[in-house]
């Protein structure tokens, strides 16, 4: 494999994981907008099933050397910190 197309994949990885985070900062937004308050369990099991997904999505990923562990931690810390500020803003309507 090239170094060009090395990149490519790599790039098209993390792509792919960045459009998973994005689909559950959504699926979240939808539920706390539509269905249930922050503190339903079922909003947690989602929450909690979404996000432990990702985490293994990532870390898989890094196995194949496709992301680095920095890039992917910051990934999920990015989503964490956008699904905190939406819990919050939420908790004051």
């Amino acid at each position: 494999m090239s170094a060009e197309m090395a990149t490519g994949h790599r790039e098209r990885a993390f792509e792919l994981l960045k459009a998973d985070a994005d689909k559950i900062l959504k699926l979240i937004e939808v539920q706390m907008e539509n269905l249930t308050m922050p503190q339903c369990p079922l909003y947690e099991e989602v929450l909690d099933t979404q996000m432990f997904g990702l985490s293994r999505e990532i870390d898989f990923a890094v196995r194949l050397n496709l992301v680095e562990e920095d890039a992917g931690k910051k990934l999920l810390e990015s989503l964490e910190k956008q699904l905190t500020a939406l819990h919050d803003a939420s908790m004051k309507k």
